[in-house]
């Protein structure tokens, strides 16, 4: 059949299957049906809920502010889909076209997206991870199992990693009363998402906001009561901090092990795909029928030396999402590339953080706004002489400003009349980034490819 013909067919009677109930996978179906999909649907997900926004879970569900289970996500149109939730996919044969599910069924599809996402690391020693108080925050069910322990009033809680989802706990925490540890492996909180530099700022404000943050040191056991509940933090400093209530913040793991055997480019790091999102198989050759989506896609990004990056933030999620369904009943010639600009936001002690671009990419960095003390400020990151991404700390109105200069290869150091010339932004500094070999808790961004040193790129996106 050519492919003209194959795709009118497909519009019209196909069968695409999504697998992840989840923001890309929405979103994906939303713009499937907008775009003319007439075909057969068929949404899979794990849990058994329909797609939910998972960002207030460690901001305002943990305040009180939302109900966990009322964070659904709105429907921006009917997506006539067969819903198949509370069922994870445990397998896929990419040649008959057929995924099999936990519960013994297998549904067949003609298109496939995946957009399953990832899970919160658990903590690594099993039995300890079992006791009564430890948790994880990901899921809204964790959220409300969380929410209820707080509300109990524990004696002191302690955080393991200082990423951004463990430092909002925190923060959530301090705001309602309850004594906190924080203890984070590397020199200051954020650091793996913002480096050294902005780590510092956050250090204070964890401290000033009465949070017990301990850097620099590593949990080295939980201890249980003869009752299985958890009551003490052991530390590789030997101290030992006690505690009722333990939340393992360290990052998230892709979720890619239901795709073993199955012959695509799937592992620890996500699902490789291409700039239009359709997946490689593990030869590095890239399939026609299988799409990538969302926090557990990887794909090369034009802005950022071709790296392959894997991008735990929502907007991408939405975009990447739009981008793949398109591109699955599109001819070639109509194909889109995803290149959205990464974005993400956090809250914590009363300050709200945003960044642009990827800042685990720069070496360098200058406060061209504000001061640091003032904790009111923009940092602009830069990387082999171009802009390549900037934060803010309750001083947003220049984000945009500096995205066009992301967008555009922009030159670094930053020389603009809108620069504020205080003496700590006059020259760049090191950004301090730690050593990528070495684990840190909670990066956004994951800088997972190969990265040219012999070519500047000055990428003029389009504008519609």
């Amino acid at each position: 059949m050519p492919p003209t013909d194959y795709l009118d067919w497909l519009r019209r009677e196909g069968r695409i299957v999504i697998v992840g109930a989840s923001l890309a996978g929405l979103r994906g179906a939303e713009t499937l049906r907008a775009e003319g999909f007439a075909g057969e649907l068929t949404m899979i997900g794990d849990e058994p809920y329909e797609p939910y926004d998972r960002p207030p879970l460690s901001k305002a569900v943990l305040l009180g502010r939302a109900a966990p289970h009322h964070t659904e996500l709105p429907h921006r149109r009917e997506i006539d889909a067969k819903w198949r939730l509370g069922v994870a996919a445990t397998g896929l044969d990419v040649e008959a076209k057929r995924i099999r599910l936990a519960d013994g069924d297998e549904v067949e599809y003609d298109r496939l997206l995946i957009a399953t996402g990832v899970s919160a690391r658990p903590w690594p020693k099993e039995d300890e991870d079992r006791l009564e108080g430890v948790f994880t925050l990901r899921t809204r069910d964790d959220a409300a199992a969380l929410l209820r322990r707080l509300k109990a009033g524990p004696r002191r809680v302690f955080v393991i990693g200082a990423g951004f989802t463990g430092s909002e706990i925190a923060s959530a925490c301090r705001e309602q009363g309850i004594p906190v540890t924080v203890a984070e492996r590397a020199g200051a909180p954020l650091v793996g998402a913002l480096g050294g530099v902005i780590g510092a700022v956050a250090a204070e404000m964890h401290r000033e906001n009465g949070v017990d943050l301990r850097t620099g040191v590593m949990v080295t056991a939980l201890e249980g009561d003869p009752a299985g509940r958890v009551r003490a933090v052991h530390l590789s400093d030997e101290s030992i901090v006690e505690a009722d209530v333990v939340i393992v913040s360290l990052g998230a793991t892709r979720n890619t092990e239901w795709l073993t055997g199955s012959g695509l480019g799937a592992g620890p790091r996500g699902i490789a795909c291409d700039a239009g999102c359709r997946a490689f198989d593990f030869r590095g050759i890239v399939t026609d029928d299988i799409f990538v989506a969302g926090d557990v896609a990887r794909s090369p990004h034009a802005l950022f030396g071709y790296q392959f990056l894997s991008l735990e933030h929502w907007g991408n999620a939405v975009a990447q999402a739009e981008t793949a369904a398109h591109n699955m009943i599109s001819p070639s010639a109509e194909r889109k590339p995803h290149l959205w600009v990464p974005a993400f936001w956090s809250s914590q002690f009363g300050v709200n953080i945003k960044s642009v671009g990827v800042p685990p990419m720069g070496d360098q960095i200058m406060i061209t706004q504000g001061s640091l003390a003032e904790r009111r400020f923009v940092g602009v990151y830069g990387y082999q002489g171009r802009t390549i991404a900037a934060v803010s700390f309750d001083n947003t109105r220049w984000l945009e400003f500096y995205q066009r200069q992301i967008e555009k290869g922009g030159p670094f150091p930053v020389e603009f009349p809108t620069v504020d010339r205080r003496p700590e932004g006059r020259v760049p500094v090191g950004a301090d980034f730690p050593d990528p070999a070495l684990p840190t808790h909670g990066p956004m961004v994951t800088l997972s490819g190969y990265s040219p040193t012999d070519q500047q790129l000055v990428f003029h996106p389009a504008r519609h």
